[in-house]
This record gives structure tokens, sequence and C-alpha cells, in this order.
């Protein structure tokens, strides 16, 4: 069998290990809910669509620094970890999609807006959106505590004090912190030093996005299988810069990704207000007025198809966006020498390599 074979046939069997395992868990806490209350159906609905589907990125580089440190392939507690990992993206997505207003999610409604619609075809009084943003924060929670719950059943690696638990609480502790900056930037990032602001920016993604992707995931799996100290140093060095590269990749989706492939409408990031590294280049090499337009308009609630096609003409003209694709550019190679250096199988080098020429180069 070739690399490639195994590689297929191993990365295939994971994934599906997954989801198998995500269904099983859901199914279980289902019977729990359901005893409280059937109502409570469509928390428990919003949930399993969520972790339906979607790259399995975290999980994947979970599984590969678990088989990069020695791990046995499709072992029982990386297949844990890697459901744990799921069940936080999805808590993440909920709660970013009522920060950030975003009405779609995977090209359906967000789950907010699931809440609202449910509330409106009911019937029920009072407010619908107010109600759809309360269902959806309790259901993020209640996701993240089910995170919490099936990393706990990984057992004694993941106890209390164990490496791979503090790589765990490290990484939903940051992403909370990168949450509030981002939102931080929004309102202040206007009265700001506009000098700062790609360096705010720099640092929102790092902390709200590239760490929980890829490198948190990466070391959580190689902390499990019991990788040396060095080795997880190199599995930073190779992660970070991706982690970075494909969040500057979506910050470029969010403006100028095709609503067919992203599943969100053309411009979302612009309506919601986000102050990315790509809008603050622009705003540090447009021209005054120019800069004034999108400070203007950023997040406007009325932002019309003709405001964002100027704002995306700012952004093309002042050179942010070749700034921006340059700086994937100088991050995916830092990471790709970082993974040259590591001493590694062949197997999981070549499924590492294979995830970062993707995550770099994706259109979705």
């Amino acid at each position: 069998m070739t690399v490639a074979e195994q590689l297929r046939l191993e990365q295939t069997g994971y994934v599906a290990a997954v989801a198998g395992e995500l269904t099983d868990f859901l199914t279980t806490r289902q019977s729990v809910m359901t005893a409280i209350s059937p109502d409570i159906d469509p928390i428990m609905g919003s949930i399993s669509n969520l972790v339906t589907g979607g790259k399995r990125l975290r999980a994947l580089m979970c599984y590969w620094g678990w088989r990069g440190a020695g791990g046995e392939a499709g072992a029982s507690q990386i297949v844990t970890a890697g459901s744990a990992l799921e069940l936080f993206q999805a808590a993440a997505l909920i709660h970013d999609d009522i920060i950030d207003r975003s009405d779609t999610r995977r090209g359906g409604p967000s789950v907010h807006r699931r809440f609202s619609q449910l509330h409106t075809a009911q019937g029920w009084a009072l407010d619908n959106e107010r109600f759809g943003h309360a269902a959806a924060i309790l259901t993020g929670d209640l996701c993240l505590s089910f995170s919490e719950e099936a990393f706990t059943d990984i057992g004694e690696k993941a106890a209390s004090g164990s490496r791979a638990r503090l790589i765990f609480n490290l990484m939903r502790a940051e992403v909370m912190a990168g949450q509030y900056l981002d939102i931080l930037e929004e309102v202040a990032g206007p009265v700001r030093e506009r000098a700062g602001a790609v360096s705010r920016a720099q640092s929102i993604i790092r902390f709200k996005s590239a760490k929980y992707s890829t490198e948190h995931p990466l070391a959580l799996g190689g902390a499990l299988a019991g990788a040396s100290n060095e080795l997880l140093r190199g599995y930073s060095a190779f992660a970070l810069p991706l982690g970075e590269a494909f969040q500057l990749r979506d910050d470029v989706l969010g403006v100028f990704g095709d609503p067919i492939t992203t599943g969100k409408p053309a411009g979302d990031d612009l309506r919601e207000g986000k102050r990315t590294v790509l809008v603050a280049l622009a705003l540090d090499q447009a021209t005054a007025e120019e800069s004034a337009f999108i400070d203007a308009k950023l997040g406007s609630p009325d932002l019309g198809d003709a405001d964002i096609a100027e704002i995306r003409r700012i952004i093309e003209e002042s050179g942010a966006l070749q700034a921006t694709e340059v700086l994937i550019g100088e991050f995916g190679a830092a990471a790709f020498d970082a993974l040259e250096q590591l001493e590694l199988d062949e197997l999981p080098k070549t499924a590492l390599r294979r995830l970062a020429e993707a995550t770099v180069s994706r259109a979705s």
C-alpha cells in the first residue's frame, strides 16, 4: 500500500469514527434532555446539525499530532479528543454568529436565526429576535459543556494537571479573550491610533482563531501521545503560522469569496463590521477620504451592494488585498519550512503537508 493510499484510508476511518462518536454522544444526551422536556429538542437538533459535516480541520490536526508522536492509529482516546474539539468548535460558531449578527452558517440559517424562525412559525409572544439570541446563547453554552464532558471521557491522559488538559484549558481561554478583543476593536478601532490597527488585528486572529484552529489541536494530539517538549515546540513552529495563514485566507473570503462556496453572503464581513488585517491594511494604505468612507460604512446595518463594491475597490486599489496575499504566502512558507524540520514518519508528515496545502489555498 502506498503512503497516499494509507493516508486516505486512515484519515477517512478517523473522520468516520469521530462522526460516529459524536452521534453516540449526542444520542445519549438527547435522552437525558428529552426527559427534562421535549421542548429541548430544537437545542439538541441545532447542536447535532452543526457537528455534522464540516472540514474537521481541528480534529485532523489533533489526530496527526497524535500519530506523529507515536500514537496508535484509530485509538479511542484520539477519537474522543477529536469529538471534544468538534463540540468546542460548534459552541464557538454559535456564539460567534450571535456576536457578528450573522444570519447564515454553511449555507443555511445560523442557530440564533433558526430559533427566531421557530418563534415566528409558532406564533409565540414577545420579540422573536431576542428569543433567538437567548436560545442560541444557551445552546452554545450547552455545547461548550458537552465539549468538556467529552474531553473528560478521554480519561487519565486528560486529567487535571496533565499536559493535554493544560493545552485544552488554555485553548478555550484564549478563544474567549480573542473574541473580546475582536468586538472591542469593532467599537474602539475608529477612535484608536490607526498606526496600531494592523498589529491589533493580527493579535486578534492569533488568539481568536489561529491557535485554536491549528496550533492547540496539533499540540493536544501530541501531548496525549506523550510527545517530547521538543516535538511540541516543533509542532507550534509549524502550526501557528499555518493558523494565521488560514485566518487571513478566511478574511479574504469574507470580503471577496463566492457565496456558493463559502456559504455566506458576499461581503458578509463588511456588514458585520470586522476590522480584520485586510481592512486594517486598507485603512492604512488608502487615501484619507477612502479611509473615512470605510470607517463610516463598516458594520452599518444598511450597508448596500454599492457600498460593498466601493469598499472592495478601495481594498484592491490601495494594495491591501495584495499585501494580505503576501502575508498569507509568508506565513505559509514559514509553516512549510518548520514542517520540513520536524522529525516525523513519512505518513504523518505527508498528512500535515496536505492539510497545510488545503488550508492555505482553500476557497471556502
